[in-house]
């Protein structure tokens, strides 16, 4: 039968030198083995759009590789996860093929911007954004709340709010297509 003192034996060191079995401690054995792979599950889309990302700035400076090598590329960074591989390849394509309808809306909305006088990176984080909200099925707010993150990371000081004021009125002029939450 356990009890709570054989279970707090077996934990290990905790993080806190509380001993009330009422109060669950998480152990730095348990810590270190399990939360890389937690960290690792919730950002793996977030990885995937970022390499998605690389891929586009890379087609809109100079357009020059292969659908292959471009897949390869993407296989190498997902470190072989399919799941993921097709997720980003997805992303990728339809940005790519969709780009001259995304690039249309996008110059509507961006007032006293040409697309040509944005930042390359504002560019293509806005494209991967809207491709996700006109055509994908990532939810509107997942859709946005991403490219912040990714103007964040990748952009200036002002990436993230001139992205998520394109976005934002571009998700309020989508209409959502039957059975898409928003």
């Amino acid at each position: 039968m356990w009890d709570a003192q054989s279970a707090l034996a077996l934990r290990g060191p905790t993080i806190s030198s509380s001993s009330d079995p009422r109060f669950p401690i998480v152990s730095i054995i348990w810590f270190r083995r399990f939360a890389p792979f937690l960290w690792s599950r919730m950002s793996t889309r977030r990885r995937a759009r970022e390499i998605v990302l690389q891929l586009l700035y890379e087609a809109d400076i100079n357009d020059t590789r292969d659908t292959d090598s471009m897949r390869g590329f993407i296989r190498s960074r997902m470190q072989g996860r399919r799941a993921l591989t097709e997720f980003a390849w997805g992303l990728l394509r339809g940005t790519l093929e969709k780009r001259e309808a995304i690039d249309s809306q996008l110059a509507e909305l961006a007032t006293n911007w040409s697309l040509s006088r944005m930042p390359v990176v504002d560019r293509n984080v806005l494209r991967l954004g809207a491709y996700e909200i006109m055509f994908a099925d990532t939810p509107d707010r997942v859709a946005v709340n991403e490219a912040i993150l990714l103007a964040k990371r990748y952009g200036d000081t002002n990436s993230p709010r001139f992205v998520n004021g394109i976005l934002d009125r571009l998700m309020k002029l989508e209409d959502p297509a039957p059975g898409r939450a928003l």
